[in-house]
């Protein structure tokens, strides 16, 4: 029988099920699911589907590949499809001798089940095997992030794993995603690419196992052997759930790690067990908490160690970060930009700029016409992090004041004129990006401070003024040094032009109070780092005039900033928003691709420990520990030598390469230091 004729008995022509209160539409010719539907979000699917130009149909959900030695499939169209009244059963020929049959049911909760039989004479090993799970993760405008897209917040950790797919204006209900039976250990990303660009994460992909492609990924991928007659199931299912602690509850982990991150001067983390829960391998001490089931992990080297257990439902990992204190962390680093990341090669007042450096050739980058390299721009944070050290009286003194005279000489001659109009470097004389601004003018009000000299106050405000003539009302650059500005004009006798620059600061909270959902496009269409700066604009302004108008604006910005992260048990992860395109425009190799941590998530973190100062309720402490879980995250990107990256892809793959490891660019990740500094009571 063909399969045309197998179709005879198909369901009703709309392939629609239920699913809980949702609905699924399914593709009738090969029963992926095409959409998932809630009635509390009436215009979203919570999947890519024709209005994502890159989402073709080889992509849907429930299509995968595997690889097994020299032989490789993916599957699509199947052999077999059966439907019943709330199911639909889809048999595969992946490889001469193994079949797939995938089950899926629908109703209160959705159900799926993936079983590969391996039907040969001989036993066969499997190095990658991977189902697309298209979730819209996707930024068209801020509007359409808002109204119909998600987070997907993965978590590949065996046979504790599962998806948290939030809607991006944070309203609940959220999509949970949670294994029943099998492992997966890693997840990859496809479709990313110059022409899908920053507004996409791209096709995502669970992995029962990539080791074919990326073997030392997520704590190391094992393979997969199939012996003749035998099935290797993987099953899920997905619910509706009404938040993040009810998904995270459904999720029964034989496991709590409350920190995930410590330095190896402290006593260590500590890790709670359930009955019949043991620690099978981690590279460090154990201690038992005596009268209790948790343990003390300790290590004595820096960087993440991965914790495999074993409990009564399967086999599980986490991730957790063992780091040097924080000013070993910033001494070191700072030696290491002394000794490698100024221009020393170029002309005599360019010498005092920082650049981008090559850890693996040990060679400072030019950059050409690729600004994301120049020696301004995000480079700064390299000055400032002498500035911030210099403050706390770290580090040597007079070096750092001889490189922060060199540097500031530099601004003044290439960077910065007198009218406080900031280009992009000392080679290209464009002002247009507003970014650059506020952060040269924290950079000449810290030297201000350090150093008593009212030019540079005064420089601070005019950079401001120009950033407000520029157009910054309707921009969210990263303006952390607004009141200092201020409060500086005023000290010293400028108070017209303080007086300015505070009534701008409100007309830029009020303008985009007003605008609500609708955020102009920047760099990227919607993203963490402008509903980051836009809290912190509100909470700075609410310092100034505290009406119920900002209040009712931050509280709505607050829930888009947190649906940006998610939970997982890994210090990369946790309380880490999603950023997928930075090692393409600040790293080597030019990879798009998941990136944990990216350096402006501590934006977020700021948010949270300004949020724990100002409100002094209940949610303080819960504010605070999500602030020095993403703080702490962001040490991962520090090396002991003081070399560091700026990106590290996360996935086992992106696009078929390797992924899962640092970009050897040490660029702008200095951000991460610059803003922990300014957070003293996280530092212990």
């Amino acid at each position: 029988m063909n399969t045309t004729q197998q179709r005879a008995d198909t369901p009703p022509s709309e392939h629609t099920f239920p699913f809980g209160k949702g609905v699924i539409h399914c593709n009738p010719l090969t029963g992926t699911v095409l959409t998932v539907g809630h009635p509390e979000f009436p215009e979203m699917s919570f999947l890519l589907g024709p209005e994502d130009a890159f989402h073709k149909p080889p992509f849907e959900w429930g299509t995968g590949f595997l690889i097994a030695g020299k032989e490789s499939a993916r599957w699509d169209y199947p052999t077999k499809l059966r439907w019943g009244k709330q199911s639909v059963v889809i048999d595969h020929s992946v490889l001469p001798g193994l079949g797939l049959r995938v089950i899926r049911r629908f109703g209160k909760r959705w159900t799926e089940s993936y079983e590969f039989t391996n039907t040969r004479g001989t036993s066969l090993e499997i190095g990658s095997l991977a189902i697309s799970t298209p979730f819209r993760d996707v930024y068209q405008s801020a509007a359409d992030s808002l109204h119909k897209a998600c987070h997907a917040h993965i978590w590949t950790g065996g046979a504790h794993s599962n998806v948290w797919a939030v809607p991006m204006s944070g309203r609940m209900p959220g999509l949970g995603l949670r294994l029943t039976e099998g492992v997966l250990w890693s997840y990859s990303i496809e479709s990313r690419n110059q022409f899908v660009s920053s507004h996409a994460r791209g096709h995502i992909y669970l992995h029962a196992t990539d080791a074919a492609r990326s073997p030392e990924s997520f704590g190391g991928q094992p393979t997969l052997c199939l012996a003749p007659g035998q099935t290797f199931r993987l099953a899920w299912e997905l619910a509706w759930h009404p938040s993040a602690d009810s998904f995270e509850r459904s999720l029964a982990f034989p496991f709590q790690c409350p920190s995930l991150a410590a330095s190896i001067g402290e006593e260590g983390l500590e890790l709670s067990l359930a009955d019949n829960t043991r620690i099978m391998q981690f590279a460090g001490r154990v201690t038992k908490v005596r009268g209790t089931n948790a343990v003390r992990l300790s290590h004595d080297h820096s960087g993440i160690v991965h914790v495999d257990i074993t409990s009564p439902t399967g086999p599980g990992r986490l991730a957790v970060l063992f780091h040097r204190p924080l000013r070993d962390i910033v001494e070191i680093r700072i030696d290491y930009i002394l000794r490698n990341q100024l221009a020393k090669e170029r002309d005599p007042i360019r010498r005092g700029a920082f650049l981008p450096f090559d850890t693996e050739s040990g060679l400072t980058v030019n950059a050409a016409n690729w600004s994301d390299w120049s020696d301004g721009r995000e480079r700064v944070a390299m000055p400032l992090l002498l500035q911030q050290a210099r403050k706390l009286g770290w580090h040597r003194s007079n070096e750092l004041d001889a490189a922060l005279e060199k540097y500031a000489r530099f601004c003044r001659t290439h960077i910065v004129n007198e009218q406080g109009v900031v280009v992009e470097d000392s080679f290209n004389s464009s002002p247009h990006r507003l970014y650059n601004f506020p952060w040269y003018a924290e950079f000449f009000l810290n030297q201000y401070h350090l150093y008593q000299r009212e030019e540079d106050a005064l420089l601070s405000g005019r950079i401001l003024e120009a950033y407000y003539r520029r157009g910054g009302t309707a921009y969210l650059a990263f303006v952390d040094c607004i009141h200092g500005t201020v409060s500086a004009l005023r000290k010293l006798g400028h108070k017209p032009l303080a007086t300015r620059l505070e009534k701008s600061h409100l007309r830029h909270a009020l303008y985009f109070a007003k605008l609500g959902e609708n955020l102009p496009a920047h760099e990227v269409n919607y993203e963490q780092s402008m509903v980051a700066p836009l809290c912190l604009l509100l909470q700075h302004t609410l310092q100034l005039r505290d009406t119920p108008e900002l209040s009712e604006s931050l509280t709505t910005c607050l829930r888009w900033l947190e649906a940006f992260a998610g939970r997982q048990p890994h210090a990369r992860l946790r309380h880490i928003a999603i950023r997928h395109w930075d090692g393409f425009w600040f790293g080597r190799e030019r990879a798009w691709g998941d990136i944990f941590p990216h350096y402006w998530t501590v934006l977020s973190a700021a948010v949270y420990a300004n949020e724990a100062r100002r409100t002094q309720t209940s949610r303080s402490e819960r504010y605070q520990q999500m602030a020095k879980a993403i703080f702490r995250g962001n040490l991962s990107s520090f090396r002991d030598d003081g070399a560091a990256t700026c990106a590290f892809l996360f996935p086992s793959c992106v696009n078929g390469n390797r992924a899962h490891h640092p970009d050897p660019l040490a660029n702008d990740q200095d951000w991460a230091l610059v803003w922990f500094l300014k957070y003293p009571e996280l530092h212990t």
